[in-house]
């Protein structure tokens, strides 16, 4: 194995030599500030970096650098320089800071540490009030004294943590097995049907533990459950490949360096391929973890979760993320802030499902972690909505000739599913018995027929975003009284009136809120007058109020098929169970809520996109009319576009 951590002197080096070819040791020795013969080391060493694209060839007392692949030269050169100008970052010096400690074998002297990186002693100090505030939450720490010297302290295995989580892309890229190590593991990985993210896991945790424990830092004692991670079937691939690694390097590996290589293995990433999954036993406890939490989602959102491949993937990755997050094994998620914002309802059912697991399991969720969970429930809203557009059928009924008829036609095409069926009828050729057949009608004229259908006018040239807008609402129609078919990519605003709207002016709590708004909607004869009593006993099950200044209390409804929606806006705030409430979205919902109800998915996305957006919660709460409430929304609706 490759010496892994030298000092900056390689990369002064390499820049002398690009600056110039030829150089004598004497020369070099006195750019560099040091003997002839640690020049000659330092040679030796850049010769290693190079390795494949360059060699240093020396002669009486003179070296020559020859470059014979060019491309990769400028390659390596690039990332040593990059290497080195990582230090003027306060977070570039703290990870060297750190592999110095891990590696000094005794106390470490500030001011070598200093003059090493080129740095005061301010800068020094402040560095390392960082680097120990970091390291307090691995439960390390740096003992000793500025003035005298410092010791990295803590246990071995918080340190490979610390590693692995911070500094292992930036201190072990250049530091590979060996090619009889790869063989082994590549062979029993391949004999194991592992897929290649676990394997390359494994290399990487292979890699920090065979560095630490051969030069001397060994696991000498893990938690206690840890142990319990031998028994599992998988454990027998990491004790063949340690038993051959270590015939081959002559040591005896301890159960805690087994176990620790382990780790990424019993954490791993759900397979791509789901054969993979039945050669690995599931824990028995993940069942009823996932029953718990499809009972939670039910009662908070009024959404069921279907059986079916779904639920027994998510049950694996359920596993696999617990192991994660009870042996501190850590996955970065490469998009989260793009899932949140694309998938607000997968993201809050991922929320629900972490609160379960934290109530249950005893164990917190890390923000990556919620964003593997959102990308599960997003499949599920996404798959939703792929049923919905595989049915869709349109009528478009033209005027002009079929020249113009086929330029529709062709738009329509980039704004519709590729799975849409589009039929083309003339004007004259149009009837009510035809039409009634389509899901939606788009028309270039005023219909010589009634029909049932939704329709939408449109011109021979249109704006295909207005349209998709339109076109998305329309999927709902079946679903809404009065739809609205407005380009606003809220839907809120057709499932709402006068009468749907509160303004709440002196009520002293959030069960006057609700009693108020529910008053309203039975006077208008939308609820039953049981609706108010399950509001409040769905309550006591069950706060519904949201951290954001936001409550959604929701309860069946038994008067129709139709969901019905009321917005409430509080002109003072409320305090509720310690949280400012501002706003009220009450959902009284069908007594025979189909499980596959894409209107109640597509409401609590936008709902939950609302809570997301503080300057448009104050401007719907400020809202002072009806009117003035929906200038927010197709305000806000239209700048989504």
């Amino acid at each position: 194995m490759n010496n892994l951590f030298n000092d900056n002197r390689i990369v002064k080096l390499l820049l002398l030599f690009r600056k110039n070819r030829a150089w004598s040791v004497t020369g070099l020795a006195e750019k560099l500030e040091v003997s002839e013969r640690t020049v000659r080391n330092d040679i030796r060493q850049l010769e290693r970096e190079l390795a494949g694209c360059a060699v240093a060839l020396g002669e009486q007392g003179r070296y020559v650098l020859h470059i014979y692949d060019e491309e990769r030269f400028r390659a390596i050169s690039a990332r040593l320089l990059e290497d080195e100008n990582f230090l003027t970052s306060s977070s570039g010096r703290m990870d060297y800071m750190f592999v110095r400690l891990m590696r000094a074998g005794g106390l470490l002297l500030t001011d070598d540490l200093a003059y090493e990186m080129h740095i005061g002693r301010t800068t020094l100090v402040s560095d390392l009030k960082k680097l120990r505030e970091k390291l307090a939450a691995y439960q390390l720490s740096i003992a000793g004294r500025t003035s005298k010297g410092l010791e990295l302290c803590g246990l071995e295995v918080n340190i490979r943590r610390y590693i692995m989580d911070n500094n292992y892309a930036r201190f072990y890229r250049d530091y590979p097995l060996d090619s009889e190590v790869m063989e082994i593991v590549q062979a029993a990985f391949q004999a194991a049907a592992f897929d290649r993210s676990t394997q390359e896991a494994f290399k990487q945790f292979l890699t920090v533990m065979l560095d630490r424990f051969l030069t001397g830092h060994c696991v000498v004692r893990l938690p206690d459950s840890y142990y319990t991670l031998a028994v599992r079937q998988e454990f027998a691939v990491v004790r063949q490949i340690l038993e051959r690694v270590q015939q081959l390097y002559q040591v005896e590996f301890p159960v805690e360096e087994n176990l620790f290589v382990f780790l990424p293995i019993v954490g791993m990433r759900t397979p791509t391929d789901i054969y993979d999954l039945h050669n690995i036993i599931l824990d028995k406890s993940i069942r009823p973890l996932l029953e718990k939490i499809k009972v939670r989602i039910e009662k908070e959102l009024e959404i069921s979760l279907r059986e079916g491949s779904f639920s027994q993937e998510f049950m694996y990755h359920l596993m696999f993320m617990l192991n994660r997050l009870r042996f501190h094994v850590k996955l970065q998620h490469p998009f989260l802030e793009e899932l949140r914002n694309k998938y607000p309802l997968a993201w809050h059912m991922a929320m629900i499902a972490a609160d379960t697991v934290r109530d249950e399991m005893g164990l917190e969720v890390t923000e990556d972690e919620l964003g593997y969970l959102a990308a599960y429930f997003s499949v599920f809203v996404e798959e939703h909505n792929e049923k919905r557009m595989k049915i869709f059928r349109a009528a478009v009924v033209f005027g002009a000739g079929r020249v113009t008829a086929r330029l529709v036609k062709a738009q329509l095409r980039k704004v519709f599913d590729s799975s849409t069926r589009l039929e083309l009828f003339s004007a004259d050729k149009a009837n009510t018995e035809i039409l009634d057949q389509y899901d939606i009608i788009l028309s270039t004229v005023d219909l010589p027929c009634s029909c049932h259908r939704p329709l939408i006018h449109i011109h021979e040239i249109f704006n295909e975003q207005d349209l998709k807008h339109k076109i998305e609402k329309a999927k709902y129609w079946e679903q809404m009284e009065e739809p609205v078919w407005d380009s606003s990519s809220f839907l809120l605003p057709g499932l709402l009136d006068e009468n749907r709207f509160c303004v709440l002016q002196g009520v002293r709590s959030y069960g006057e809120a609700v009693a108020e708004m529910a008053g309203v909607l039975q006077a208008g004869g939308l609820v039953d007058a049981g609706f108010l009593p399950r509001l409040q006993q769905r309550e006591k099950e069950g706060s519904m109020v949201f951290d954001c200044g936001i409550a959604i209390p929701h309860t069946v409804q038994v008067l129709s098929d139709k969901l019905v929606l009321s917005i409430g806006v509080l002109a003072e705030p409320l305090c509720h169970q310690g949280r400012e409430l501002r706003l009220i979205f009450m959902l009284a919902l069908p007594e025979q809520l189909d499980s596959d109800d894409g209107l109640l998915l597509r409401i609590y996305d936008e709902i939950i996109t609302i809570t997301q957006d503080a300057e448009l919660c104050r401007q719907i709460a400020e809202a002072d009319s009806f009117s003035a409430l929906l200038r927010v929304l197709y305000h806000q609706g239209a700048s989504k576009k």
